[in-house]
């Protein structure tokens, strides 16, 4: 698309606003932003549109992200993931997509908006360099960094490296929230596939002690013996 900006990409979204939508929308925003409202659109459009407005600069993209509507904040989120996924994409674009996630994660404050975009554009960008900071991000005191830090691994277990992962799921291990639960759950469930012994040593270690979800969560592709075992060693 010609001039893709923040502008055009706001009224694309409006041709498809849907009152029946709002409420459905609504339920799916589990930030602390009381400011947030709903345009009232499906994911799936919103999605569809965001690709057409891949090319968006990012100063662009960083206005969408200023908005206090949900699907404009998912909209950016989404035109993020599709340069980042872009091939060839220069190194210096990648580096400004992370450095934009980064210096911008007060409004990437949802957790779809960080699973969206956290393996692509912070994961893929870190494979070849210091993952210090996804550690730093592990023990923030945001719960949407915390998310971050973990979801952001997915890149590198597809790579078949699942160390970080681990080391990171053991710094939130015991995180008093819920959505942090299910992904580590999810990610290190994720990571066994690739290196089934470390996700048993990871949970022989902690089942017994580990949220009941996140524990599920982890568990979910083991056969019914192996899934009584740790479920039994959690009730202990």
């Amino acid at each position: 698309m010609s001039n893709p900006t923040a502008e055009r990409f706001i009224q694309e979204l409006q041709q498809h606003q849907n009152e029946a939508e709002i409420e459905k929308m609504k339920k799916f925003f589990k930030g602390s932003d009381e400011n947030t409202k709903c345009l009232g659109l499906n994911m799936r459009t919103v999605f569809q549109i965001a690709k057409q407005f891949t090319d968006m600069p990012l100063t662009e993209v960083e206005q969408l992200l200023e908005s206090d509507y949900y699907e404009v904040r998912m909209g950016a989120v989404s035109i993020m993931d599709f340069q980042a996924k872009t091939k060839k994409l220069p190194e210096e674009h990648r580096q400004a997509l992370y450095e934009l996630y980064i210096r911008r994660h007060d409004r990437i404050n949802n957790w779809d908006f960080v699973d969206r975009a956290a393996p692509s554009v912070v994961g893929n960008y870190l494979l070849d360099k210091p993952k210090d900071k996804l550690y730093d991000m592990a023990q923030s005191s945001d719960i949407w960094e915390r998310r971050t830090a973990i979801v952001s691994t997915y890149s590198f277990i597809k790579q078949g490296n699942t160390e970080d992962t681990f080391a990171i799921a053991e710094i939130l291990v015991n995180d008093p929230e819920e959505l942090i639960n299910k992904a580590v759950g999810s990610f290190i469930r994720e990571a066994g596939k690739k290196d089934e012994e470390k996700l048993k040593s990871f949970l022989n270690k902690h089942a017994s002690t580990m949220p009941r979800t996140t524990l599920r969560y982890a568990i979910e592709k083991f056969d019914k013996s192996t899934r009584d075992y740790y479920l039994n060693l959690k009730k202990s």
